[in-house]
């Protein structure tokens, strides 16, 4: 046992990282759990379609709203705690949820509310989070860190989480949210055993405008972390275009159905938890430089692959790829920012990166949508190859200074 808990994160990255890992991947199974039972929940209480779609908006629009405060809040306080009584609050909410659903008092105004506040609590949550890791392990160690961390949010949250969800739904309305809270509660408790110091912000208080102001500077003038901003909410614009009718894609243009939709998702996925397994190798192999140079060429490529094929075993093939680039160039830019930014400004840089991330992917999956109506199916991924193309280009020698930003 003690040969495999050193495989998944070496003695050198200490007891706190341990805890913080398995936390992680505790409360990701209680956000897989909620991505089925969620939906389904407010599908059992309305088949408005607007209101379904709304639900799924509740989940986001807090990132949009509270996201910089987040970032404020993240700065300014012990993180440790924050998380605790994020999760907590959390944990709190969904109980107060199983309540009204126990007592058949439920209906799809409270489900909508507690979709939000729940989600509230997660921005404050997973911003912190993102603070912690870098105050526990050695920044040489932030790769193979956030790989494990990446490992989980993609095996557990998305692949064993849903279809566990769907399942406890299907055993009583309460019981997948029971769940949840109970693992939420445990993942705060966990928490707790991480020993970390409060960031020193000495005696000055500003605003929180102010605070938020001093954040984005940081950000804009820091040109490698100014660069790797705008080239991920860049390719966000182009990503979420083609997610946002990629079911409809497989429907009409690979003539798979629910479950073959359902396979193509997995693909991605499975991918993703490769990369995730790997991607310690690849960083020691390729470099941070070439892993984003060669991700970026595989995104780029997928899209026109979409664009032009009709056959599903290669559009499952080509995801899985895109799963490996996804999972390593999302744990390369996480690592590369932690390395970079200050502790004290981690909070505040990061929900800048965050706002711009789900902000980006909203806004193009507008555009996917209106492109779609216009020019079918496959317009999206036209754009999005040529697109990401003209970005990559455009970006291309500056991403070896971006993969050294720790160094500027």
């Amino acid at each position: 046992m003690s040969r495999f808990v050193d495989a998944i994160a070496p003695a050198r990255m200490g007891a706190s990282f341990r805890w913080l890992l398995v936390s992680s991947w505790v409360t990701n199974v209680a956000d897989g759990i909620a991505l089925a039972a969620g939906p389904l929940l407010v599908a059992s209480q309305t088949r408005d379609p607007f209101l379904i779609a709304l639900a799924t908006l509740l989940q986001r629009l807090p990132w949009l709203v509270f996201g910089l405060q987040a970032g404020v809040v993240a700065d300014r306080l012990d993180r440790r705690l924050l998380i605790v009584v994020g999760n907590l609050i959390r944990a709190g909410l969904l109980a107060v949820l199983v309540v009204t659903i126990v007592t058949d008092t439920v209906n799809v105004a409270v489900v909508l509310v507690a979709l939000f506040l729940v989600g509230t609590a997660e921005v404050v949550v997973d911003t912190t989070g993102s603070t912690v890791l870098p105050m526990i392990v050695e920044p040489r160690d932030l790769g193979l860190a956030n790989a494990r961390l990446m490992f989980g949010n993609i095996t557990i949250n998305r692949l064993a989480g849903p279809p566990l969800g769907a399942f406890l739904f299907a055993v009583g309305l309460a019981v997948p949210f029971v769940a949840q809270a109970v693992l939420i509660a445990f993942g705060a408790l966990l928490v707790t055993r991480i020993a970390i110091e409060p960031p020193d912000r000495g005696e000055r208080v500003a605003s929180v405008r102010s605070e938020i102001a001093e954040g984005v500077r940081w950000l804009w003038r820091h040109p490698a972390i100014r660069t790797l901003t705008i080239t991920v909410v860049a390719f966000n614009i182009t990503f979420g275009a083609v997610l946002s009718i990629l079911v409809l894609y497989s429907i009409e243009r690979l003539g798979l159905g629910d479950v073959g939709f359902g396979l193509l998702i997995a693909c991605g996925a499975a991918g993703g938890t490769f990369g995730a397994l790997v991607y310690g190798r690849l960083e020691e192999s390729l470099g941070m430089a070439n892993i984003m140079r060669i991700g970026l060429i595989i995104e780029t490529l997928t899209h026109l692959v979409f664009a032009l094929t009709t056959t599903p075993v290669i559009a499952m093939s080509v995801f899985f790829v895109f799963g490996i680039h996804e999972s390593a160039w999302g744990t390369t830019s996480v690592t590369i920012r932690q390395r970079a930014v200050p502790t004290e400004f981690q909070g505040r840089v990061g929900s800048v990166y965050f706002v711009g991330v789900f902000g980006t992917l909203v806004a193009g999956s507008a555009l996917g949508g209106v492109i779609a109506s216009v020019w079918g199916v496959t317009g999206p991924f036209w754009f999005a190859f040529v697109g990401s193309a003209l970005i990559l280009a455009a970006i291309w020698r500056q991403l070896a200074s971006i993969a050294a930003a720790d160094q500027a």
